[in-house]
């Protein structure tokens, strides 16, 4: 059946803004249901224009994530050699304060039998944790009912693929910093050989409306341990702290004005090119992660805030995200400096 059949003219689809996109196929996955796969899979495969692709595919996301899904391709599958286990299935976390994600792979071997690869990857350091071994599937799903209850993050299934490639990316990670993962991971190290790492989640042009909201997301439960490490801004911190307690006779002017050259200090100094790409891919997966549970409104304000991040050209110490990331380190390194919260309590060090 093709995306015309089903009521879904791509001529009509061409053009729209990419929320514009994500709406209508939303609501025309909601109405069909599983009667929207044919339609959906058609221009996710064969649409002209890029941007309708990834709104299909996202629209076809959300549907697996009720568990309907796509019928497995007709054409030969994957040949996998005798006893040579493969990824079927995959679960990802949003990201916390340091940068860490809870990652699970299960993987089938040729028998049947199922392996759970569970994970921690970091964005700073690559992988720190791993845990895993065989696994039934109702004990699997016992797991992930238990995890989905106990997690504070939001905890999300995905195609194997993008899972397997964020590990190979903390892989690469590791070969840069020249250090190697934990030694429990050697039993799955095969796994993961001929694995690239993943591509970053695709961003929509930037909005500076949508932009300057983006630091709503900072009173998020899931983003509320987002901030610049405390650690990297304990004299500046310090040196604030003067300021606005000196005794000298000064305006309240003069007052302000050291107090945002210090916070435009950090900003400069702890957002360097790398940081800026660190931080915005963590919007950008956020962005995935929000999209992926039926945020839309939360996942467009993720996606322009990893846009502003990695436009290198723009400048981040007036925008409202970057000080506020700034902002709250600070205030966390006075009170450290204060005795009234330990440094490991606040430390972004994975």
């Amino acid at each position: 059946m093709s995306a015309s059949a089903a009521g879904l003219d791509p001529q009509s689809l061409r053009g729209l803004s990419e929320e514009a996109l994500d709406e209508k196929l939303r609501a025309f996955a909601n109405e069909h249901g599983a009667g929207a796969l044919p339609a959906l899979s058609d221009l996710a495969e064969s649409a002209a224009d890029r941007a309708v692709r990834r709104a299909a595919k996202r629209a076809l996301y959300r549907l697996s994530q009720r568990g309907v899904s796509r019928p497995p391709a007709s054409p030969a599958a994957p040949v996998v050699r005798r006893g040579t286990p493969h990824a079927v299935r995959a679960w990802l976390s949003g990201i916390d304060g340091s940068g860490s994600r809870a990652t699970w792979i299960l993987f089938e071997g040729a028998y049947g039998g199922g392996a759970l690869c569970s994970l921690i990857i970091n964005d700073v350091v690559g992988i720190t944790e791993v845990a895993g071994g065989d696994i039934t599937k109702r004990r699997l799903e016992a797991e992930l009912a238990s995890l989905r209850a106990a997690q504070k993050l939001p905890w999300v299934e995905t195609e194997p693929g993008r899972a397997l490639g964020l590990v190979a990316e903390a892989l690469a990670l590791h070969r840069e910093r020249g250090s190697a993962p934990p030694a429990s991971f050697g039993r799955w190290q095969p796994f993961f050989a001929d694995v690239a790492p993943a591509d970053p989640p695709p961003l929509p042009a930037a909005d500076p409306t949508l932009a300057d909201r983006s630091v709503e997301l900072l009173g998020l439960p899931e983003i509320a341990g987002w901030f610049l490490d405390p650690e990297s801004v304990q004299s500046d911190a310090l040196e604030l702290q003067e300021a606005r307690e000196s005794r000298l006779v000064v305006s309240d002017q003069i007052k302000a004005e050291r107090q945002e050259a210090i916070l435009a200090r950090v900003i400069e100094r702890e957002f360097t090119p790398e940081a800026r790409r660190r931080w915005g891919r963590r919007f950008a997966e956020m962005a995935w992660v929000f999209d992926a549970t039926d945020r839309s409104e939360h996942a467009a304000l993720a996606a322009a805030a990893a846009a502003v991040f990695a436009d290198g050209e723009a400048s981040l110490t007036r925008h409202p995200l970057s000080r506020a990331l700034a902002q709250r380190a600070l205030e966390l390194a006075s009170e450290v400096a204060a005795g009234r919260l330990r440094a490991v309590d606040v430390s972004r060090k994975s």
